[in-house]
């Protein structure tokens, strides 16, 4: 089928929101779809090394000022998404695509009005929702509780509505969506992993040496962005608290943007057991896990949203340390150390239980390694690809 797939977002940036675009496209494609990506003027292309034909348009570069690669609203994303309406419209107008497939609010309420433009060709409308558009403003302090909440949940709740079909990449927000829509035409597509990255790596000496990370130290790693609604309070917090007591682990933070995370180096005076990765390349992912002991997610259950991090933590073959939260437990099983409230007294004092019992780590990294190849991106296409052709 020619699917159209709506990107308002700076695609493509190395984290969890485009690697789930980028990787459910490349698979949709293997199975013979003709994908085309509509997206903003910023952002890396595909690089050439990943072999595909996927259509990558771009809208035109009137914001040239506008550069924010990171997570977050931003008002001037208002106009970038009418920008890309009209990218859409002539995109739908020239391709004539059977299936419209919009990520996140934005994209849906871009897809649902160009399909009602071209209403006589029937295309047809996926919603792929990422988490809570209006929690989300909310966990980036974008937005507090009054007029303004109530008007943007409203809104949210209008566009949960609009899709033919909805896709929720968690169990969470799956519920969220169910008390809302008016039909049942929704199934949960969980993120996955690509376990042939993870593939022909060198031994973890060596990544740690080319990494020049320390020798005999509990190497914990957190990779994706370095922003609020991902727990990155907690996580701060909670290194404090570890290594008070402990001078085993070393810590990797990995992502951007990194003002915050140097600010708490430095003041902390943690230059020793913190090491900064910034700006955080998916393709040289697998290296810094592969020199990795153990992945940590600090995400609470607040925005709704998955964690495609964990994936790759698994597919790496590293135990987890995280909340116990539903869909944690839907990805890890028996794969994790899990903290059982969600405060950093609670996570630190998880992270020092790991760390002092090394058989029950490698035990959950074995485990991991084997349920990853249950959660490939082929197994989300495969799901995906059997709505399409309903």
């Amino acid at each position: 089928m020619k699917v159209l797939v709506i990107a308002p977002t700076p695609f493509f940036s190395h984290r969890g929101t485009h690697i789930r675009i980028l990787e459910e496209a490349l698979a949709l494609e293997k199975l013979g779809n003709q994908i085309t990506i509509a997206t903003y003027h910023i952002g890396g292309n595909i690089p050439e090394k990943i072999k595909t034909k996927i259509d990558l348009r771009r809208i035109r570069r009137l914001l040239f000022w506008y550069k924010k690669l990171e997570a977050g609203p931003d008002w001037q994303k208002i106009i970038l998404d009418l920008m890309l309406l009209r990218k859409v419209f002539n995109l739908a107008r020239t391709q004539k695509p059977e299936i419209i497939h919009g990520h996140l609010h934005e994209g849906i309420l871009i897809g649902w009005i160009v399909q009602k433009i071209f209403f006589w060709r029937k295309i047809k409308l996926i919603g792929d929702f990422h988490g809570s558009l209006t929690k989300e403003m909310v966990s980036h302090a974008y937005l507090k509780a009054g007029i303004l909440n109530k008007i943007f949940s409203w809104v949210e709740k209008r566009i949960d509505n609009l899709s033919d079909f909805a896709i929720v990449s968690s169990g969470e927000n799956a519920e969220e969506i169910k008390k809302v829509r008016k039909s049942d035409s929704l199934e949960v597509v969980l993120d996955g992993v690509n376990v042939e990255h993870y593939k022909n790596l060198p031994s973890k000496i060596e990544s740690r040496r080319n990494l020049e990370l320390p020798s005999g130290r509990v190497v914990i790693a957190y990779t994706g962005a370095l922003v609020s609604n991902k727990g990155i309070a907690y996580l701060f917090e909670a290194i404090k608290e570890v290594l008070k007591i402990s001078q085993n682990p070393f810590f990797i933070l990995a992502g951007f943007p990194i003002e915050g995370a140097e600010k708490f180096i430095k003041e902390n005076g943690l230059e020793k057991d913190v090491r900064l990765i910034s700006p955080l390349n998916y393709f040289e992912l697998p290296e810094i896990l592969n020199a990795s002991d153990i992945g940590i997610d600090p995400k609470d259950s607040f925005s709704g949203q998955a964690s495609g991090k964990i994936l790759q933590y698994m597919g790496a073959g590293l135990p987890v340390i995280c909340f116990d939260r539903p869909n944690n437990r839907e990805y890890l099983g028996d794969g994790a150390f899990y903290a059982q409230e969600i405060s950093v007294k609670s996570l630190a004092k998880t992270i020092l239980s790991a760390i002092d019992n090394s058989i029950e780590m490698q035990s959950k990294g074995n485990l991991n390694k084997k349920r990853a190849t249950n959660f490939s991106w082929n197994e989300s296409a495969q799901k995906i690809n059997q709505i399409y052709k309903k």
